[in-house]
């Protein structure tokens, strides 16, 4: 059984298990093994920073850190104990998973949870992941981002030729 860890930044006393999402925003997780970096494949990652975005600015919304994790070549230290399912269940309500690489069956749980996984080939900072995901969000979004943005319901109204004026 691995233990789940939650450190969230908390304003009052009543405190659900995952933050609410602040309006607007995108929920990003992000792979790491020291909160600095995104730094690690999905089933190593000993931590997740989960952040909330939107065009204008990013904030810390938690970290969830993990006891026991799967070596980088997804070998479980125990065989039969399930590393997997917990952390997709520790980041449901994200929209979108950065990290290092991910396994078929992993990507396959993340998905079915509605999550985006996002597979990035070097090691980057946080920052750099979340200048970019900010870049993407203000431009024209590619079109899977487009799907995300429309599944979280922050996805911008598009102009309808009907609502212009016309003169």
């Amino acid at each position: 059984m691995s233990s789940v860890r939650r450190l969230s930044l908390v304003t009052d006393e009543v405190h659900a298990s995952m933050p609410l999402r602040q309006a607007g925003a995108l929920r990003v997780a992000i792979a790491t093994q020291d909160m600095k970096n995104l730094n690690a494949h999905f089933g190593s990652a000993k931590r997740f920073a989960v952040y909330d975005v939107t065009r204008e600015e990013w904030q810390l919304v938690e970290a969830v850190a993990f006891d026991e994790v799967s070596d980088e070549s997804g070998t479980h230290r125990s065989e039969g104990d399930d590393r997997i399912t917990p952390k997709v269940e520790a980041l449901k309500g994200c929209h979108l998973l950065f990290c290092l690489a991910i396994g078929g069956p992993s990507a396959a749980k993340v998905i079915s949870a509605k999550i985006h996984p996002i597979k990035v080939p070097q090691p980057q900072t946080i920052q750099e992941v979340l200048l970019r995901t900010q870049t993407m969000l203000r431009k024209v979004p590619p079109p899977w981002l487009r799907k995300v943005l429309g599944q979280a319901g922050v996805a911008e109204k598009k102009p309808c030729f009907e609502d212009e004026d016309l003169k």
